[in-house]
């Protein structure tokens, strides 16, 4: 079966357990980037579908792969969000705009 996906780390040792040999390479930095956009997609689409607390654990995943990638760490994504949350507020009063 034929993937050309991005998957986590452990996924060819898992595979191999299973008596199969994987079929992979080492994406290039651009690769990667490019990958890692379509994974995103790929797990908003799987939690859309889904609803499931794991699929929004893999899309956080994702994220902190993306922003590893970018030069920006986990904590620098949080101080983001956070710093975006007191100027813009964030999605707790369920607020819906219908016109402006």
């Amino acid at each position: 079966m034929k993937y050309e996906k991005l998957v986590r780390d452990r996924i060819p040792e898992i595979i191999r357990s299973k008596g199969v040999e994987p079929v992979v390479h080492i994406a290039t930095e651009e690769e990667y980037r490019e990958k890692l956009r379509m994974k995103l997609r790929e797990e908003v689409d799987e939690y859309l579908e889904s609803g499931s607390p794991e699929e929004l654990a893999d899309i956080l995943e994702v994220v902190y792969a993306l922003g590893d990638a970018a030069g920006v760490s986990r904590e620098d994504i949080e101080r983001l969000r956070e710093a975006k949350a007191v100027e813009r507020g964030a999605f707790k009063e369920h607020i819906i705009l219908d016109e402006s």
